[in-house]
């Protein structure tokens, strides 16, 4: 739990000392200010919304930017797409790899533990936590923070923003155990295939309680209770197909005007069949040991007769099924673009072309050596692409993303190396609107999650230009002077022991020019304009050297202001 002082942050805003009059009346007028801030964020409609785009390009390779070495910039802008932050010895090691090496490294980084273990380490599973969530928020903290393999860290958030569960709404007992076993399917796999991902999470008990398929019975001629449907409509429509077929380059097809559609509700009804049966390993719940096991087949009320969806039918039942029908959605045409493009969208922009889109989905149809799914490949296309890695993105008006609330703490407090001593990692659930973040790691409330690939915020310059931005979702004034106290607090004081260490930033207080180009360099990615540099400048300026507590001041003030700013939120 956040402490005292750090839980009295979201009473009142406390940007006004010192602050230019130009960020903290940007920050008052909030979401209109954002929204003009991130218009040049490039136009492409969500795949699964119906939305056209351009013609498709077919499956043409990525297009990659070759710098060697990279800049400084150059590399924090990599490290804001490709890590959880920042660090100076990141932004370092990139320039002396480049980029592909880096991946590639990445790629070789073991975890130091899993969540599992992290859980197990620390003392949580005790039986007074049986049938709490308590552990869940320091366990993912300490990782996402701490972890050296950082690349595997991002794409994990990012498949959990589109592969959802969350803690809250899974209905079992040691529910931090049973998240922490989903999330580790995710972290596994990140790397591996995606066919495989699609077995963890379909045989994962966090994922079979949350979308309400652990359990699931055949139909009951006398009852007329039919199966559970949602894991089988969820599966298609968020998780791998989307609503309306697909081009390669994620554009939509259609037929005589209208979108043509993935699926019916027959395929739903169809498909739901396969997935009964399935249910925990064990009835023990002493331990949280059966959350880490696959599910297995009950055959007692597991269909075993004709299931029909996508055109396939599939008899039989039971675990080859369910095999079968996985294959069936893989092998669809819509898969390689609806997941590349929200990838893309995850980690680099939110309104890709749909030439970048088909070059990525190219990489996910064949990795050059005939394998399907290969998510290195998909990866390394994504980071590698032209639309990625041009300095020509910085000056574009289709390049670039609203930063999403958890993406603003990591980028601190690994820009900052905070640490935890106790190993408490007491930051918490940061899901508040009112005094937090409004978004918290692995606590989505539904399926949906924080935000949707294909959310505008309505009667905006954004909606008027016909384009996307997911994180505006959860982005309003509210939530905008919640998120600035939230980070007032955690970067002047830190929360219990997670506290940052400024020894090297403190060094070059009194040169307020040094201190906001360092910040700049570092934790935003050398992207905060002149005119923004200037001003946090001058509010620095304004506390004097010889003031008390000078040194950390001045560094606070530069260090929030960035935070605050648009050009810091508008990442490109």
């Amino acid at each position: 739990m956040l402490d005292t002082e750090a839980s009295s942050a979201g009473n009142a805003p406390m940007l006004d000392e010192g602050a230019p009059e130009t960020l903290t009346s940007s920050w008052a007028a909030a979401t209109p200010a954002l929204a003009l801030a991130l218009a040049a964020c490039g136009a492409s409609g969500d795949s699964g919304t119906g939305s056209t785009g351009a013609a498709p390009t077919g499956a043409t390779p990525p297009v990659i930017v070759v710098a060697a070495p990279p800049t400084t910039q150059q590399a924090s802008r990599f490290l804001a797409q490709a890590t959880m932050g920042a660090t100076a010895a990141d932004i370092q090691t990139v320039i002396a790899k480049g980029y592909d090496d880096w991946i590639t490294a990445q790629f070789a980084t073991a975890r130091t533990t899993t969540l599992w273990d992290w859980l197990t380490a620390n003392g949580y599973n005790v039986a007074a936590n049986i049938n709490a969530e308590t552990g869940w928020d320091p366990a993912i903290w300490s990782q996402l923070i701490t972890a050296s393999d950082q690349l595997r860290q991002r794409v994990g958030m990012a498949l959990l923003d589109m592969l959802v569960v969350g803690i809250s709404a899974v209905n079992l007992n040691w529910k931090q155990f049973a998240m922490a076993a989903y999330m580790d399917v995710l972290l596994d796999n990140a790397f591996g295939n995606f066919r495989a991902l699609l077995d963890g999470i379909t045989y994962n008990a966090a994922m079979g309680s949350f979308l309400t398929f652990l359990g699931n019975r055949k139909a009951n001629a006398t009852t007329g209770a039919e199966p559970d449907e949602n894991y089988a409509r969820e599966l298609m429509q968020l998780f791998t197909l989307g609503l309306y077929n697909l081009n390669m380059d994620g554009t939509v097809q259609t037929a005589g005007g209208a979108p043509v559609e993935t699926y019916k509700p027959a395929d739903v009804s169809g498909l739901a069949r396969v997935f009964t049966g399935l249910s925990l390993a064990t009835s023990d719940s002493t331990t949280p040991a059966r959350y880490r096991q696959p599910l297995v087949m009950t055959a007692s009320i597991n269909e075993t007769g004709t299931s029909t969806f996508l055109g396939a039918t599939i008899s039989g039942g039971g675990t080859a099924a369910i095999k079968t029908a996985l294959d069936t959605i893989f092998a669809h045409g819509n898969i390689a673009p609806f997941v590349s493009r929200q990838l893309i969208q995850r980690l680099v922009t939110s309104n890709p072309s749909p030439a970048y889109v088909g070059r990525v989905a190219a990489a996910f149809a064949d990795n050059g050596k005939g394998v399907r799914g290969d998510m290195q490949a998909v990866i390394r296309a994504i980071l590698t692409d032209t639309e990625a890695r041009s300095d020509a993105a910085l000056a574009s008006t289709t390049a670039g993303k609203l930063r999403e609330p958890v993406m603003r703490l990591t980028g601190w407090a690994r820009a900052y190396g905070a640490t935890s001593p106790s190993n408490a990692w007491a930051i918490g659930d940061t899901s508040s609107t009112t005094n937090r973040l409004g978004q918290s790691p692995g606590r989505s409330q539904t399926v949906f999650n924080f935000f949707r690939p294909g959310y505008t915020p309505p009667a905006t310059a954004l909606s008027a230009a016909g384009l996307v931005a997911p994180e505006f979702q959860i982005t309003n004034e509210q939530t905008v002077v919640a998120y600035v106290n939230y980070m007032y607090a955690l970067v002047t004081n830190g929360t219990g022991d997670v506290k940052a260490d400024y020894t090297a930033i403190l060094a070059k207080a009194t040169d307020s020019q040094a201190l906001v180009d360092d910040i700049n360099a570092t934790l935003a990615a050398g992207q905060l304009s002149t005119a923004t540099v200037a001003s946090i400048k001058a509010a620095v300026d304004s506390i004097a050297t010889t003031a008390t507590n000078a040194a950390q001041n001045r560094v606070n003030t530069a260090i929030l202001l960035t935070l605050a700013s648009p050009d810091y939120l508008t990442v490109r």
